[in-house]
């Protein structure tokens, strides 16, 4: 029996009256109910609503009673707006259980809230529940919070997902999976509800055979239909950055050692997305759901400041492929919505998507271009530290041409003076002479590094990083020294 289930039969024990579960799945949900009933689900009358239906029986007894609630009536023409499905529930009989769906599209109309908190009483008086299913990451308004007892529960485990494997290889009439093949599909469908998790197999599945890669991309789509999601697809490994030695040595010993991360969580610029607003409430809130899941996941995290184009967000890409976990892209921003509610519900399902993604072990990476933006608290959830990525050195520059030349194969000619240029820029001089079939060095032409147009800002962030942060490139603390100026007067023979 799952946390959930436990969670649900002591609060039908305690004769909690309203209860609401939080899912992605509500079919699936109620189908966990009635095995958290214990074998006991035929004796208990069982209902459910929704807003095209009206008021119906699950069970028998659920169905007699629904009969007797209605009075012969059509359930569609008398119960449908749930003003009046819950006017009617205040005649149950009881110990009934009603489910109902999607009641938390009208959680901010004033009269369901009143017809909600009319049954509070009653049901606890006579030992019924209302059970409101609702989407992963809604919210109650605040007149119910006190009264209502919320139950998430969790997408499947690996464990539940090798059943569901098994049983849809069995429909599809395929020979019974070996383990690494139970395994591969399991991570295929690893963060998708039950249902979802048997759709993306089923079309996977073909007479030659089940397509993990398919399956992969349909777990793609799914996951990006959550805002502010998507799971990075590209094929880069940490052979493909130049220089960046101790940062990829240290993420190295992060993965391949103890207790090691399953999923990797790239949050770019998160600056820019927590950044506090006089006056903005809803951006406060998500702050504190972020750190709320930081300190209860006790996930790990790592800092990511330096030079734009120095290579952060393709180190980070690059986990995907060198470990064989996923990265997901999570845009706390774009997680925003003008809706009250909205917004704390979508981050609370990408979160909930995470979790699922990586089995309880995530490892957030973010990048920052200003650290006084974020706040202490939050900082401090980043306990793998914080990486200062400076522009590469003569040595990581070499090694960063020769991974571009060999990719775009330009016409060389003499190479163009490279000093003070960031990986990317390198990228995009090959990437320029290949286009428009020039030299490097004319393509060098057409190129203005970020050394120069953004010298201040560069200096500053090396400044603030000097003997506080650890280095991507070198072992230890990165050091900065400033070249001095001579202020003598030269003299000549």
């Amino acid at each position: 029996m799952t946390k959930f289930q436990t969670q649900f039969r002591t609060s039908r024990r305690a004769g909690t009256p309203i209860v609401v579960i939080r899912s992605a799945d509500a079919v699936s949900s109620v189908q966990s109910v009635l095995v958290a009933l214990n074998g006991k689900q035929d004796a208990i009358p069982l209902m459910q609503w929704d807003i095209m239906r009206g008021l119906q029986g699950i069970n028998e007894l659920g169905k007699s009673v629904a009969a007797e609630v209605l009075n012969g009536q059509a359930a569609e023409m008398v119960s449908a707006r749930p003003t009046d499905c819950l006017g009617l529930a205040q005649n149950l009989p009881a110990d009934v259980i009603l489910f109902a769906h999607n009641l938390q599209l009208f959680w901010q109309d004033g009269p369901v809230i009143q017809a909600v908190l009319n049954l509070r009483d009653r049901f606890k008086g006579n030992g019924s529940m209302l059970v409101s299913l609702a989407v992963s990451g809604s919210t109650l308004p605040a007149e119910l919070t006190e009264h209502s007892l919320v139950l998430d529960e969790a997408l499947p485990t690996a464990e539940e997902l090798a059943v569901i494997v098994a049983e849809t290889f069995k429909a599809a009439e395929l020979p019974e999976p070996k383990e690494e093949e139970t395994s591969k599909a399991v991570d295929a469908v690893t963060g998708l509800s039950a249902f979802a998790a048997e759709s993306s197999l089923s079309l996977s599945i073909s007479r030659e055979g089940f397509d993990v890669a398919e399956c992969w991309n349909r777990k793609r789509k799914m996951i990006e239909q959550t805002p502010g999601l998507q799971v990075w697809s590209g094929k880069e490994t940490f052979s493909d950055l130049g220089g960046l030695d101790q940062f990829k040595k240290y993420v190295s010993a992060v993965f391949n050692g103890n207790d090691a991360p399953k999923c990797a969580v790239f949050m770019d610029e998160i600056e820019k997305a927590v950044a506090q607003d006089s006056g903005n409430s809803t951006k406060t809130e998500l702050i504190g759901i972020l750190l709320s899941w930081f300190a209860d996941r006790e996930a790990d995290g790592l800092l990511m400041l330096g030079v734009p184009g120095a290579g952060k967000s393709q180190a980070v890409k690059a986990i995907a492929n060198e470990f064989s976990v996923p990265v997901i892209s999570a845009n706390v921003a774009a997680m925003q919505d003008q809706f009250v509610g909205n917004s704390n519900k979508n981050l609370r399902k990408a979160l909930a998507t995470i979790d699922a993604m990586s089995n309880g072990k995530p490892c957030v990476f973010a990048t920052c271009n200003r650290l006084d933006s974020l706040s202490p608290e939050l900082r401090r959830r980043f306990t793998l530290g914080t990486f200062f990525f400076d522009l590469p050195t003569k040595e990581e520059r070499s090694a960063i041409w020769d991974i571009y030349l060999a990719k775009y194969g330009p016409t060389r000619g003499p190479m163009p003076s490279d000093d003070g240029w960031t990986g990317a820029e390198i990228k995009e001089c090959c990437r320029k002479a290949y286009r428009l079939n020039i030299t490097l060095a004319e393509s060098a032409k057409y190129i203005v590094p970020v050394s120069k147009s953004s010298a201040e800002t560069i200096k500053a962030l090396r400044l603030q990083a000097s003997g506080k942060f650890l280095s991507a490139t070198d072992a230890g603390v990165y050091r900065y020294e400033e070249q001095a100026v001579a202020t003598g007067r030269k003299f000549r023979e």
